[in-house]
């Protein structure tokens, strides 16, 4: 920056794109540790606050519940071959890569996001297998739970 706190002209646009790629990317990590997190490559179980886009449905499950769904995603088998190492490492490179192959990165993007939604979906049928596993009183109690959380997470009406 110079001295009066404008950006040097050494800025170019391409740094910028590559700066808001690279937050892009960040962010996709974060939820790319969380799959590895669920699918058990970081301890023995899920994290207490997971709910891969589930919401209040996952946080009214009881604890044994959703260790169960962890479980069950430790076990799938489809999502054992994510390597999410490599995917990192390879999106790295084509971050570094000069020049900037901008369909390459968005292909790697969109093959994270494909991956993320794998996850979403074996969670999804993780979560329809236990539902199916409660017992009547259980399955009520647990759309008490829902309908309590909903009304607990809706701000309240003005006129």
């Amino acid at each position: 920056m110079d001295d009066l706190g404008k950006p040097a002209r050494g800025t170019s646009r391409l740094t910028r794109v590559v700066l808001v790629i690279s937050l892009a990317l960040n962010l996709a990590v974060v939820g790319l540790v969380a799959g590895a997190a669920i699918s058990g490559r970081f301890g023995d179980g899920p994290p207490r606050n997971y709910d891969f886009g589930l919401g209040p449905i996952a946080r009214a499950l009881e604890p044994d519940e959703r260790r169960a769904i962890g479980a069950a995603m430790r076990r799938d088998d489809s999502l054992r071959g994510m390597n999410m190492r490599a995917r990192m490492r390879d999106t790295l490179a084509a971050l570094r890569a000069e020049p900037f192959d901008r369909v390459a990165v968005q292909a790697l993007i969109e093959e994270q996001n494909a991956r993320m939604g794998q996850l979403q979906r074996a969670a999804q049928a993780a979560l329809l297998d236990q539902i199916a596993e409660m017992d009547p009183a259980r399955r009520a109690a647990f759309a008490d739970q829902l309908e309590a959380a909903q009304s607990r997470d809706r701000p309240p009406r003005t006129r």
